[in-house]
């Protein structure tokens, strides 16, 4: 009998515990000899409406006890899986996000609002068209988090109505595939489709092929910058031409 390695490398993963999509992103993409080790957080009321307030507090919430439970699988790296958690507080208080996981689980970070700037810097990717399953005040912070680290919006695109923590999620690939082109803008050299809860990564390669240009959603960032930490190599289930910058 023949058996999957599963020596090459551990993924520890931080969800919100109402997220139902980035542990099947995750899985999609799974390097072949990786494994995930996923925590749910918690730290909001799931029957709000997720505005900027909700997402700062999770990002702002004490994880220790995920990080001691990550920990515990010895990862040798760590996914903070929320994009708006850390996009509303700014590029500072992710990076020191991205220390105190690394410095407690002893294992590099990676954050979902991080993945998407160093994803588009190696495509050298400066303008964008962005897009986010949010309305308003997220929205304007995501575009200053992008702008203070050298990234221009040049439209944005919401989804045109509030959901709630569970309707993220329920929408479909091709609701996704709309607000992606919606988002477009003859200025811009990439789509970005931000949130770890939509359904971004089944539409990358349509969506690429609809536009012409790349796209980049917070997991598949996530992914991309695991692997190129990792050294871990490419494979055919990973989604665009992100990828050809490993």
């Amino acid at each position: 009998m023949r058996f999957e390695n599963r020596g090459l490398a551990r993924i520890g993963v931080l969800v919100p515990y109402t997220n139902t999509n980035l542990e099947p992103d995750l899985m999609r993409m799974r390097v072949p000899g990786t494994t995930l080790h996923v925590q749910r957080m918690g730290g909001y009321d799931v029957d709000e409406i997720p505005g900027a307030e909700q997402m700062a507090g999770l990002g702002a919430s004490d994880i220790s006890h995920d990080l001691r439970m990550i920990a515990g699988v010895r990862p040798d790296i760590v996914l903070y899986g929320c994009t708006s958690a850390t996009l509303t507080h700014g590029p500072e208080f992710d990076t020191n996000l991205a220390n105190n996981i690394s410095d407690m689980c002893g294992a590099r970070c990676v954050t979902a609002a991080g993945a998407l700037v160093e994803a588009l810097q190696a495509l050298g990717v400066r303008r964008v068209g962005f897009s986010s399953p949010y309305l308003g005040e997220i929205n304007r912070q995501a575009v200053h988090f992008l702008q203070s680290q050298g990234i221009e919006t040049m439209h944005c695109a919401d989804i045109g109505r509030e959901l709630g923590n569970y309707g993220q999620g329920e929408l479909r690939p091709d609701d996704i595939h709309d607000l992606a082109c919606r988002a477009d803008h003859d200025q811009a050299a990439a789509i970005v489709l931000s949130c770890t809860d939509m359904r971004s990564v089944e539409v990358v390669d349509h969506v690429e092929a609809t536009l012409g240009k790349p796209v980049v959603t917070s997991n598949q960032a996530m992914m991309f910058c695991l692997m190129r930490a990792l050294g871990l190599p490419r494979h055919p289930m990973v989604p665009g031409r992100l990828f050809d910058c490993l």
